[in-house]
């Protein structure tokens, strides 16, 4: 054996044990590393029992780009009251049957209202899964481009709905609403809106979520569509919710990565609403987040509401009613970082007492 080639050896050696140490961690990682089951929790499982959803309107559906009916549901408004439109995105694990309260809300107030169940979820696709990250912004587009809602038009999200939406209001088609507003976002989990476990809503496979984020930064997708977040449902819940979500679906059913440059690039009015007493999210730190990343937007923190109730409480629906209809709301852009307050001075939020935060 030459000289050169005893030195090399040793180094093939080394790079081959390397390698194999990494193949065997990549896999220890995707099969043991999963989601555990959280405790059910329950300020979020205990509100839904109480909604009275005998008068659900039937499910729709329109065809998605790969042929695949995904449904949603229609609140028309009488057509002497029609404002607009408005589109419900869900939060996580759910469908669009937990937007009932504040649709029918919405429509009585004069808006066409359509409740999709996000693929992945309820009745649309796959439970807990997606084809690919990016696919719930083309389905969405889908839905527009087949039911062509009336204009003008609103996005508005909730919870991890409300992450999608603020990602759909950062996209090139943001222009397909008029308006976007987020309720109780979640922007990410480092953000200082979010504290850990989301509050203990949710675990995150944190062995699995590594090894999938090196698979994909070598463009191997092949494993996405292995659980890695699973969520605090009851178990009766879980039988009918979406109890745990793939890689594809948690990293596309939220903002990107850099939500920072999603703030930025909003360019359509925009507004936040958030419970004063949420359990998943700090209310008091949204203000700060976008103006952080450079844009002021109206903060309405509902007095005395947790997350779940943001969506279905009296005071906290007629408070999202009243940001939807006020069309007003202008993007303000910031170089400073100084922080701005102030109680509203509609009539509605003297009523209410909210406070908006810019």
């Amino acid at each position: 054996m030459s000289t050169e080639l005893h030195a090399v050896v040793p180094v093939v050696v080394c790079l081959v044990g390397l390698v194999t140490v990494v193949i065997v961690a990549l896999a220890v990682a995707l099969v043991k590393g999963g989601p555990k089951q959280p405790v059910p929790l329950g300020s979020i499982n205990e509100p839904f029992k109480s909604v009275d959803t005998s008068d659900l309107p039937p499910a729709e559906h329109f065809t998605a780009r790969d042929n695949t009916a995904l449904a949603y549901r229609h609140y028309a408004a009488r057509p002497a009251l029609v404002r607009g439109s408005a589109v419900l995105i869900h939060g996580s694990s759910a469908s669009g049957v937990s937007m009932h309260t504040l649709a029918k809300a919405l429509a009585a107030s004069g808006y066409n209202v359509y409740v999709p169940d996000m693929r992945g979820h309820g009745d649309s696709g796959r439970k807990g899964t997606i084809a690919y990250i990016g696919q719930l912004e083309d389905d969405l587009g889908d839905f527009l481009d087949a039911v062509q809602p009336d204009g003008p038009r609103t996005l508005v999200g909730f919870s991890a709905g409300g992450g999608f939406a603020l990602r759909f209001a950062s996209d090139a088609r943001q222009l397909a609403f008029d308006r976007y507003v987020l309720l109780a976002p979640f922007i990410h989990q480092n953000a200082p809106t979010t504290p850990p476990a989301v509050g203990g809503w949710a675990n995150l496979g944190i062995p699995r979520v590594v090894a999938l984020t090196f698979l994909n930064a070598l463009r191997i997708t092949l494993f996405n569509h292995l659980p890695v977040v699973a969520f605090a449902l009851a178990p009766e819940a879980a039988a009918r919710l979406t109890p745990r979500y793939s890689y594809n679906l948690m990293q596309n059913f939220r903002p990107h990565h850099n939500y920072r440059a999603d703030i930025r690039a909003t360019r359509r009015p925009l507004d936040v609403l958030v419970g004063a007493n949420d359990e998943a999210f700090h209310a008091d730190a949204f203000a700060g987040v976008f103006e952080e990343a450079g844009r002021v937007v109206p903060v309405t923190i509902v007095p005395e509401v947790g997350h779940i109730g943001l969506t279905l409480e009296p005071l906290a629906v007629a408070t999202i009613v009243a940001a939807v209809f006020e069309r007003g709301s202008e993007a303000v852009f910031i170089d400073d970082r100084s922080p701005r307050r102030r109680i509203r001075s509609s009539p509605h939020s003297r009523q209410s007492g909210a406070l908006e935060q810019r």
